[in-house]
C-alpha cells in the first residue's frame, strides 16, 4: 500500500452519505441501490425518481472517471469472474434483503440492528474473500 491516498476514498464516502442524505429527506425513501434498481423491474409508478437517482450515481462516477482517471484502476479479475462475483452480489442482497449502500450506509446511521449486523458480515466475508485469494494466489 505504498500508494495508499485516502482523499478519493473520502470524496466519495462524502458524496455517497449526502447522496443518501438527499434521498431520504426529498423522498423519505432509503438508499439502497439494489433496492432502487429492483424497483424498476416491472416498472412502477415512482420510475421517474428511481431513474433519477441511478443516472445521478453513473454521471457522477463517469465524471470521477474523467477527472480523477487515476483514482479508478482496472479490475484485476477476468470478464467471468466479474459475471460470477456480480451473480453472487446479486443473489446475496436478495438473501440479505438489501446491500451495502441500503445497510451499510443508511441502516447503520439509523442504529438499526439488523443493518449492523448485515454489515458486519459483509465485512467480514469481504475480508475473509481477500485472505483467501491472496493465500491462494489470486484470480485467474
Amino acid at each position: 500500500m505504498a500508494d495508499f491516498s485516502p482523499w478519493p476514498a473520502l470524496a466519495g464516502g462524502v458524496l455517497i452519505g449526502c447522496a443518501a442524505t438527499v434521498l431520504l429527506w426529498v423522498n423519505g425513501r432509503i438508499a439502497g441501490i439494489c433496492g432502487v434498481l429492483a424497483g424498476l423491474l416491472p416498472p412502477r409508478s415512482d420510475w421517474l425518481w428511481r431513474t433519477g437517482f441511478l443516472g445521478a450515481l453513473l454521471f457522477t462516477g463517469l465524471l470521477a472517471a474523467l477527472v480523477f482517471p487515476e483514482a479508478i484502476g482496472a479490475s484485476p479479475a477476468s470478464l467471468p469472474w466479474l459475471a460470477v462475483a456480480g451473480l453472487l452480489v446479486g443473489v446475496g442482497t436478495r438473501l440479505g434483503n438489501g446491500c451495502t449502500s441500503g445497510h451499510g450506509v443508511c441502516g447503520i446511521s439509523r442504529l438499526s440492528p439488523r443493518s449492523i449486523a448485515a454489515t458486519a458480515t459483509f465485512v467480514g466475508f469481504g475480508v475473509l474473500t481477500v485472505a483467501l485469494v491472496r493465500t491462494f494466489g489470486g484470480l485467474p
